[in-house]
């Protein structure tokens, strides 16, 4: 079974790869072909730069890219999560795998926001104003090399809603993967 997820900043989307990793599960994220394309041109890895090459390598090769690249490498593997699924066409290509299904991991703002300023990551905001410009922005694709977050929601097969501690997460999850490996 491949899983594919989606969701906004610091909606519990590493907690949920880090179980299923945990689990028997091989990971990759869309995120891992931005960052080697960011090391090859020598740029930091920031969430600006992960967000600029993302939208360049979408417009330089179409808007699905990122997973099927992902897809092609790791057509062998039985178990895999691929995280920071963006756009639709992701999803489309991911798709083409009969065993995928698509996961929104769902918080509220609020939430999301307690846990950004608690988890103090590089790039991440320091300011409830710059937060919701960041996620605004990422929301609603102006052109198809952008991320599609709300349309990219609204195709997911499963939704996860985490508004409450990684305990509760992970009871979710283990009711997600038993009809799995029945």
């Amino acid at each position: 079974m491949w899983f594919g997820l989606t969701g906004r900043n610091a909606s519990g989307k590493t907690t949920v790869v880090d179980w299923l990793v945990e689990n028997g599960y091989d990971a990759a994220s869309c995120s891992d072909s931005i960052r080697t394309h960011l090391r090859n041109q020598g740029m930091d890895i920031n969430r600006d730069n992960l967000i600029a090459g993302g939208r360049e390598l979408r417009a330089a090769h179409g808007p699905g890219i990122l997973a099927e690249m992902l897809r092609d490498t790791h057509q062998d593997a039985p178990n895999l999560v691929i995280d920071s699924i963006r756009t639709p066409a992701e999803v489309e290509a991911l798709r083409q795998r009969p065993d995928f299904r698509l996961i929104e991991i769902h918080a509220s703002r609020e939430v999301r926001w307690a846990r950004l300023q608690s988890r103090g990551r590089d790039g991440d905001p320091l300011d409830w104003e710059t937060f919701v410009a960041q996620e605004e922005a990422e929301l609603v694709a102006a052109d198809d090399s952008g991320q599609a977050l709300e349309a990219t929601a609204e195709l997911a097969d499963i939704v996860i809603i985490n508004d409450d501690d990684s305990e509760s997460l992970r009871d979710a999850l283990e009711l997600l993967l038993r009809p799995a490996e029945s």
